[in-house]
């Protein structure tokens, strides 16, 4: 039973009071605030993981169909690596706007529930949708090597002697030539 209405808390941290703005066109309401992620955002290679903080700036917007949250969310992401598969963390940032209608119709997603309105179904999903399906732990990761399995080194990435194509080998005889030659001078004025 405790675990029930722990899980009802949880999700009471999401809910943005709106009882100031409620049926009053123009008006608006800025809020900032720090929750804790009750349970994990995300799967796979990336997530926000359960116990991060996220800090919440908010912008609540009456209008004569509902209400226009406008939000930017920062926090932390967990990932591992696609390249070279270490565990590391990075900031985490998303923005998202949507609509609580008074009255829904089926092209409403959200609506506001008496004197609130509950932003976790918008924020799970702009927060999921915008972790990386492929997050890197720097942009220059040179990930494993494919033979051996182990990580390679940034300055060990070499590109390995490629098998050429007979028909443009003739064109990697003249690169040959080219690094050979100093300054790289016209052929023209050559002795």
């Amino acid at each position: 039973m405790s675990e029930v209405m722990s899980n009802a808390a949880a999700r009471r941290q999401y809910e943005e009071n709106i009882r100031e703005i409620l049926n009053r066109p123009g008006e608006m309401r800025e809020r900032s605030r720090t929750l804790v992620v009750p349970e994990k955002l995300g799967e796979a290679l990336a997530e926000v993981p359960a116990g991060a903080e996220m800090s919440l700036d908010v912008r609540l917007e009456s209008v004569h169909e509902g209400i226009l949250v406008s939000a930017e969310v920062q926090t932390i992401m967990a990932a591992e690596c696609g390249r070279c598969l270490k565990n590391f963390t990075t900031p985490f940032q998303v923005e998202f706007q949507e609509l609580f209608a008074y009255t829904p119709t089926e092209a409403d997603e959200y609506e506001v529930h008496g004197d609130h309105v509950d932003l976790e179904p918008p924020l799970r999903d702009a927060v999921v949708l915008a972790l990386p399906f492929q997050p890197v732990c720097r942009p220059d990761c040179p990930g494993l090597d494919p033979e051996s399995g182990e990580l390679r080194e940034a300055e060990a990435v070499v590109v390995p002697n490629e098998i050429i194509d007979p028909r443009w080998a003739a064109l990697a005889g003249f690169e040959a030539e080219e690094d050979r030659d100093s300054g790289g001078t016209p052929e023209s004025t050559r002795n």
